[in-house]
């Protein structure tokens, strides 16, 4: 058993999954009766913002403490490499047995991995027909589903590539892992394409569902229309954007049980008592909101960038609810805390204990964001893809401006974005919470608009890089010992 100032440190991530798609964050319809579970066990935080809406630099950040700007991580392909730090290698470094369940490739290069783990894989593979990216799309390229992501229900139970992520898991903890642990169980669900089988395809009532933000254009950056209108997203009506959510729910549903599994596994082992159970995701979904699908690189809104974190942490007070601002880049700081490591290198997150035992603690005025590209940097975005993703990269090359660096800054009462190739913007979030709106333009807004503008400026100024802590001798010492008097 693990001691108890040492804790098994559980990671269940899941991807693309919206914090407004979960009962525990207020959502009615939608069925998370595990999630809800943990959540009442445990801490929720309604303002956890990632510093990214795109998965591989999303990722990195989080468990590096790092923005994607301090080491160019901005792209999709720009990976952890073995010399750069992040959390699990220091966990690792301070005895803690580190295991990443599956085979999620979007966050470390080659050897990095395994400077980083104990372990990795599955202990059963998927079947390879299960998987989307093989199964292909369920619709024609013309069909308007096709560059909605809706594939529908899937005929036969999978055992695809989360399914055996999450066995894997069972079987690390039911056969005994080392402790203290920490184990990373990341997931592809919700991402789209958005499909399911059953009992989970039918388990939300299409009437029931939210339909999404209407089309949203004026005083928005140029990438809503382009995406809206190259994807053909106008052919689908109110009922079509109700199965596709509701569909998105049944996908969140089956993340919901594969956690309930997961955590009865921890509970099966004896293990519930010292072991810290941490539930995240990497980025949001536009899931129609704005007449927009998936993500965009530059996108910032509210639906791509709040984060449904929840910790449970046996010790700690139970049913919390901490309202301010929280960071993912936050994730480092306090997996290094659990683990009672000393740091190891400058990253920017802050330990999550503190309020974690007085919810009632402010732990940030403000949540900061990014995402996007310069002009120049067009040569060093993917591309090749074909099918669903085809018209996302083929945007990204005609026109890089759509996709444009970008910052957001959140606050108690407005979000500001500012952005490299178009005008910023400014959202009232009390009075427009669903940021449709644009104040920036307005006279009356020209002082907030400065006044933020500047607190973005301060935290790039505050974050543009860091010092490693590993010094260089500045001279070759060796040579004085070839001068004469």
């Amino acid at each position: 058993m693990a001691t108890t100032d040492r804790p098994n440190l559980l990671l269940f991530m899941p991807d693309q999954l919206r914090a407004d798609s979960v009962g525990a964050f207020g959502n009615p319809v939608v069925q998370t009766p595990h999630i809800d579970a943990l959540a009442a066990r445990g801490t929720i935080f309604p303002n956890a913002y990632g510093q990214h809406t795109v998965c591989s630099q999303s990722r990195v950040s989080m468990f590096t403490g790092w923005y994607p700007h301090v080491a160019g991580h901005r792209t999709l392909t720009h990976l952890l490499q073995p010399h750069e730090p992040n959390v699990f290698r220091t966990l690792r470094n301070g005895g803690y047995h580190v295991a990443f369940a599956g085979a999620r490739g979007d966050m470390m290069g080659r050897g990095a991995a395994e400077a980083s783990t104990d372990r990795n894989g599955w202990t059963r593979p998927p079947r390879r027909r299960d998987l989307s990216f093989f199964r292909g799309s369920a619709f024609p390229e013309d069909h308007k589903w096709f560059y909605a992501f809706y594939d529908g229900l899937i005929e036969n139970e999978p055992f695809d590539l989360d399914e055996a992520t999450v066995q894997t898991a069972i079987d690390w903890i039911t056969d005994g892992m080392p402790e203290p642990w920490c184990l990373l169980v990341p997931l592809i669900y919700p991402h789209p394409p958005f499909a399911v089988h059953e009992p989970w395809f039918s388990m939300h009532d299409r009437a029931n569902v939210p339909v999404p933000i209407p089309p949203t254009f004026d005083g928005k950056p140029r990438f809503y229309r382009a995406i809206h209108d190259r994807y053909g997203l106008g052919r689908l009506d109110e009922d079509d954007w109700r199965e596709l959510v509701a569909t998105y729910y049944g996908m969140v549903s089956r993340v919901d049980a594969q956690l309930g599994a997961v955590v009865d596994a921890v509970a099966r082992a004896g293990a519930d008592e010292s072991t810290v159970s941490m539930f995240f995701t990497d980025h949001g979904e536009y899931l129609g909101d704005y007449g927009l699908i998936e993500k965009w690189m530059s996108g910032l809104d509210d639906c791509l960038t709040r984060n449904p974190l929840i910790i449970a942490d046996p010790r700690a007070p139970h049913g919390q609810r901490h309202e301010s601002f929280v960071e993912m880049v936050d994730l480092t700081a306090t997996l290094e805390d659990y683990a009672g490591v000393d740091r190891s290198y400058t990253h920017m997150g802050k330990s999550l204990l503190p309020v974690l035992s007085d919810a009632s603690d402010v732990h940030r005025d403000a949540a900061f964001s990014e995402g996007g590209f310069v002009m120049e940097e067009e040569h060093l975005l993917e591309s090749g893809s074909e099918g669903h993703y085809r018209h996302k990269q083929e945007l990204q090359h005609e026109d890089t401006s759509l996709a444009g660096r970008a910052i957001s800054v959140r606050t108690a009462e407005w979000t500001y974005v500012e952005r490299l190739y178009e005008g910023p913007e400014l959202y009232d979030r009390a009075a427009d919470p669903g940021e449709t709106t644009n104040l920036a333009g307005d006279p009356e807004h020209a002082d907030m608009c400065g006044e933020l503008k500047g607190r973005v400026f301060r935290w790039l100024f505050e974050t543009s890089d860091v010092i490693p802590w590993e010094q260089d001798a500045r001279m070759d010492r060796s040579l004085f010992a070839q001068m004469t008097d």
